[in-house]
């Protein structure tokens, strides 16, 4: 019981909401729509969002039938909704269905934006709906003529700009799978991922530029298509170059070169397919290994990412979506999904930081920017740096502002209203690429409350489990999903008999998905996520969610950031806390006492670092994440199996070997 009470002291929760939606605002959303369709169709009272997602979850057939209707999917639905639901894995989705992915997100062909580009190099480029269509025509066309077919792999080396969303769209056509990595991997990290796909295309970018260099890819290019035996062109993009030199890449050609032939084709040959045939390979981070490979299937992507703009983010023809993301992320993904919904797509790609971090808001200033996406370090950061946008930016259209990649905390939420703008739905979601989507996120009608996601996705049957499996309430405990839900993978790559992804989701509790996150349901019945349960820390067998020292950290000025691990000592685990300080700091007693004391003061005693030491600089991946469990694998003299996966792998140094931690 002591325990029990230790743990529960740290309270995140307030009975105050940062942001509550008006009236007139609620009665407007797309959600309140769909709820009216919902009472209309199948009878049952959903008079607010709880009642919706428990019908839902309670009858998922019902639920995901109508999604189809109300996103207005473009196939043939079939008679049949869900087979073995009851199974996990092995419920099939639409099993009659036809459909193709490509095809839904080309609806419109007029001459409104489809896509707005900045590069921070003040590369700008607008695409209309119908331009859009017409280059994928074309690149579809190429792809068919040199035999690309229904379950070849298309790989793209590209930052987050117009010409990979051509080449997703005309691989989707076909029925051909599409993979994806950002051009800041290094070659070893390119090919521990599309080595084990083996694409037939590999579509590539000959440079980018960030925080205001220009860096040229061509030379790792070379290496990494001489390295892939199954490549049969290597379709060149130029970029920084006005014309690049792609003598030494194997099977090149310029993009302009490779459809020049197809100028002509004005039509697209969509292939009807099965609901779940595969779209997408994605990967895992690769920190602790090579990248597992996760096949996403075209149908499960598609409603999913419907449900989550139309209904959680709101999302409408028109609004003007962005995600701060590379093409190494999932959050790719789900934006380019966004064309589904009639949005325009806003990409950027470069630093978020040049123009003294107003770069992204210069963006949703200019471009009438309505959902602004982002990661919980850029706000983290905004705040560090002492940044007001509102103060410069009139941020008139922004309606909403989404943040993943790491736990939003209490103060950072707090930083957006007070500093950002008070009129948005603020919506921290929580999900991966292991189903390409969100498990809890945002709602346009309920409020919004300091470090807390608003609520579990609709259909998405969302528990929080003790280590017996049993259910918790206001209690940390693993996250689950108790039912099947569409955008489950379809399977890893390689594993023919399925046995890696049982293990990774199916093992801990039967017929449960355990995702692998360390979380709390809250009284307002929203979320809070406490880090990744392989991270949890476990000193004196108490387990502490990483995020909650985080959070403390956070609020001392010196500390730029920080990482945390539990490390093996004396028979138990004691936890190691690494700060980042500010240019020209030395951490010294003082300053570790701070740091101790404000732990202490907001958590309990068992949070308190047992040592607390500087580094120069965190590790993380290319998608910002940063890498408790390749530190903790350093610290203890194991090995790293992938580093090729880090942003900035040369950081691990600064954790080795360290004389402190001996004692």
């Amino acid at each position: 019981m002591i325990r029990h009470l230790e743990e529960n002291a740290v309270n995140h929760k307030t009975d105050a909401p940062l942001w509550q939606p008006s009236a007139e605002r609620v009665a407007d959303a797309t959600l309140t729509r769909f709820m009216q369709q919902t009472a209309a169709r199948w009878g049952v009272g959903v008079e607010d969002y709880d009642a919706l997602h428990a019908w839902s979850v309670a009858s998922p057939d019902r639920f995901w039938d109508l999604m189809w209707d109300f996103g207005g999917v473009v196939g043939d639905k079939g008679g049949t909704v869900l087979l073995d639901g009851d199974r996990m894995p092995g419920a099939r989705w639409f099993p009659e269905a036809r459909l193709n992915f490509a095809r839904n997100l080309l609806r419109t062909r007029d001459e409104t934006d489809a896509i707005v580009f900045w590069g921070e190099d003040e590369v700008k480029n607008r695409v209309s709906h119908a331009e859009l269509y017409r280059m994928v025509a074309h690149f579809a066309a190429a792809l068919r003529d040199m035999g690309v077919e229904k379950g070849d792999r298309v790989a793209a080396f590209m930052p987050n700009m117009p010409e990979t969303i051509v080449a997703m769209l005309a691989t989707a056509s076909i029925g051909a799978i599409f993979t994806s990595a950002s051009p800041d991997f290094g070659v070893q990290g390119v090919l521990d991922r599309f080595g084990q796909t083996e694409p037939k295309v590999l579509v590539a970018v000959d440079g980018y530029y960030y925080n205001g260099k220009l860096v040229d890819c061509l030379g790792k290019l070379a290496e990494i298509t001489a390295a892939l035996p199954s490549l049969k062109r290597t379709v060149v993009v130029p970029y920084v170059h006005q014309r690049p030199d792609i003598h030494g890449i194997a099977h090149g050609r310029l993009l302009s070169d490779f459809v020049s032939l197809f100028a002509h084709e004005t039509e697209i040959a969509f292939e009807p397919l099965p609901f779940d045939h595969p779209l997408y390979i994605m990967y895992s981070s690769g920190t602790t290994g090579v990248p597992k490979c996760i096949v996403h299937s075209a149908g499960g992507a598609l409603l999913q990412h419907l449900k989550e703009h139309l209904l959680h983010t709101d999302v409408r023809p028109g609004d003007r979506l962005f995600y701060f993301t590379t093409c190494g992320w999932m959050m790719w993904n789900w934006l380019v999904s966004g064309l589904a919904t009639g949005a325009t797509l806003l990409l950027y790609d470069g630093s978020p930081f040049i123009a003294d971090g107003d770069i992204l808001f210069d963006f949703a200033d200019a471009e009438r920017m309505t959902h602004f996406g982002t990661s919980a370090k850029f706000i983290d950061h905004l705040a560090k740096l002492g940044r007001r946008p509102k103060d410069t930016h009139a941020l008139t259209t922004v309606r909403a502002m989404m943040s993943t990649g790491s736990p939003l905390v209490p103060e950072s939420f707090a930083f957006v209203y007070d500093a950002i703008k008070s009129d948005l739905c603020l919506a921290s979601i929580s999900g991966g690429t292991d189903i390409l989507s969100c498990f809890v996120l945002g709602c346009p009608v309920l409020p919004v409350y300091a470090g807390e996601i608003q609520c579990k996705g609709l259909g998405m049957a969302v528990d929080v489990f003790d280590e017996d499996g049993r259910p918790l309430t206001g209690e940390k405990g693993e996250l689950v999903c108790t039912k099947p839900f569409p955008s489950m993978p379809v399977g890893f790559w390689n594993d023919p008999d399925g046995a890696k992804y049982r293990a990774a989701y199916f093992e801990r509790f039967d017929n449960v998905w355990c995702h692998g996150d360390f979380c709390e349901v809250t009284a307002h019945n929203g979320l809070i996520i406490h880090g990744r349960s392989d991270a949890t820390l476990n000193p004196g067998g108490v387990r502490i969610g990483t995020a909650e020292i985080y959070r403390q950290v956070e609020k001392v000025h010196e500390v730029v950031e920080s990482l945390v691990i539990g490390q093996d000592w004396d028979r138990d685990v004691r936890v190691v806390l690494f700060v980042k300080l500010r240019e020209g700091l030395t951490l010294d007693e003082a300053l570790v006492d701070r740091i101790k004391q404000t732990v202490r003061a907001n958590t309990t005693p068992r949070h308190v670092p047992a040592r607390v030491l500087q580094v120069a600089d965190i590790p993380r991946t290319k998608s910002g994440k940063i890498v408790e469990l390749a530190v903790r694998h350093v610290v203890h003299g194991r090995p790293v199996k992938n580093v090729e996966a880090l942003a900035n792998p040369e950081a691990l140094e600064h954790f080795r070997d360290r004389a402190e931690l001996a004692s």
